[in-house]
């Protein structure tokens, strides 16, 4: 991986941390399962604690995402910021558990669009534990929108910024 500015990740460490600063300030995923004969991909609002290396989604015990990560538990969470050339993908072990105490804990005013409240007995937690994230990272919007501009007039591939993988 090329050296890079102080604002960006360099170092296996530093890329980690940008990939768990990411994922939670960008919040909504596409959460991808395997059903046993092709992908599967639905947006989440993650509830990500890198303290408990984990990502929490607050779902319905009613859907085939349950039942595809009970027989299939390697999924994949893509999160895309657009408007800043920022795109982070993590994969990891996910399971479906009925643990009342997290759903409470995790429970927000935005869950009030599925649920009543956190002791609806519907609502499951789906714990995703990661093994391994990728970070795509462009500098800003404006230096994006620069190198693409310049790709355009100069009919090459624009340099983005860089891309690198870790085990989490």
């Amino acid at each position: 991986m090329k050296e890079r500015s102080d604002d960006n990740p360099s170092t296996p460490e530093q890329v980690t941390e940008r990939i768990w600063e990411l994922a939670e300030k960008i919040d909504i995923c596409m959460f991808t399962t395997w059903d046993g004969d092709q992908q599967r991909s639905r947006p989440l609002s993650a509830r990500v604690s890198r303290q408990e290396h984990a990502i929490y989604f607050l779902v319905d015990e009613e859907g085939h995402k349950n039942e595809q990560v009970d027989k299939f538990p390697t999924v994949s969470l893509a999160w895309a910021d657009n408007s800043g050339h920022k795109y982070v993908v993590i994969a990891g072990k996910a399971a479906v558990s009925n643990d009342r105490g997290k759903i409470s804990d995790l429970w927000s005013n935005w869950d009030k669009a599925w649920w009543e409240d956190a002791n609806d007995p519907s609502i499951r937690l789906l714990t995703v534990t990661p093994e391994d994230g990728e970070l795509w990272d462009s500098p800003n919007a404006v230096v994006a929108g620069a190198k693409m501009l310049m790709a355009v007039v100069t009919g090459g591939a624009p340099e983005m910024g860089d891309n690198a993988k870790v085990d989490l």
